[in-house]
């Protein structure tokens, strides 16, 4: 899927890894964020993914012009899981309004585990 815009020049077509990708580097950059985080179906436990992969703890849907982001994280243990979601989805929101020129409907965080070193 992809969301589109149009106007008297021509047309504007973002495809949703896209969008997850600029989700994915905003997300990774908020303190106490480990990293993106994939679950196989089926499976107990949550991994780590790499930087090159952070796109598969992203899940991105378009409707009606307005796009929806789930993002499947990992966060350090000791830090307080709701201050950095609210900063997630306020920084996520922003970038990918600001970056992209789309509104975004909603932000959901989804807190797959603690690392604890």
């Amino acid at each position: 899927m992809a969301i589109k815009t149009e106007n008297e020049r021509g047309a504007v077509v973002m495809s949703n890894t896209v969008i997850a990708h600029i989700a994915g580097m905003v997300t990774t950059g908020c303190y106490g964020v480990v990293g993106m985080a994939y679950r196989n179906a089926g499976d107990t436990v949550a991994s780590l993914l790499k930087w090159d992969t952070i796109t598969k703890g992203i899940k991105v849907t378009t409707e009606d012009d307005k796009i929806s982001i789930d993002l499947h994280i990992i966060v350090e243990y000791g830090v307080n899981i709701k201050v950095i979601s609210d900063s997630i989805i306020s920084n996520v929101r922003y970038s990918i309004e600001n970056m992209t020129g789309f509104r975004v409907g909603k932000v959901t965080v989804n807190v797959e585990g603690i690392r604890v070193d």
